[in-house]
């Protein structure tokens, strides 16, 4: 690996070749996701596993830890374009939002995944291999939906940290 400084590890560290295949590694080995506070590649990776969700790819709980309201603008995005029609009603609820990280993990534990008749037909991986060449899961011979992977145990996967470790 190279001169990456990657702070102190917690569980098995993988080195991967490219964001690409970092975000199918994390997809592939949570059994939910939340977001700290962070920037520009915190909200890629959030919003890219809340439009999972939202195609089907998954059900895995998402989870906003809102400290200090730092992603009350967000939320308040999220509803305007749920207001004006961009996003339907019921799949504002794909991901849930709390203050504490207790609270946060409670409804993660609680959360039911969105049933939304209107829903996007639901996509599995293979297809999206089939339509990029790749898969995002592995190797193109991986022909399961990421639901159906198997877990050995129950993971969180941060997406993103400050660099102070500070929340």
């Amino acid at each position: 690996m190279g001169k990456e400084i990657t702070g102190e590890t917690v569980g098995e560290l993988v080195a991967v070749s490219g964001m690409h295949q970092r975000k199918a590694e994390m997809a592939r080995n949570a059994d939910a996701f939340i977001a700290l506070p962070g920037g520009y590649g915190t909200l890629d990776e959030l919003l890219e596993v809340i439009a999972w969700a939202q195609l089907g790819i998954h059900t895995k709980p998402v989870g906003l830890l809102n400290v200090e309201g730092y992603y009350d603008f967000l939320l308040a995005f999220i509803d305007k374009a749920v207001d004006d029609g961009f996003i339907r009603p019921a799949q504002r609820h794909i991901f849930v939002s709390a203050p504490h990280a207790g609270d946060l993990v409670h409804k993660l534990e609680e959360y039911v995944p969105v049933e939304d008749d209107q829903a996007t037909p639901k996509l599995r991986w293979e297809s999206m291999e089939q339509q990029v060449g790749s898969s995002p899961c592995g190797s193109p011979a991986d022909n399961r939906s990421i639901d159906h992977l198997p877990s050995t145990s129950t993971k969180l996967v941060v997406v993103s940290t400050t660099s102070s470790g500070q929340f």
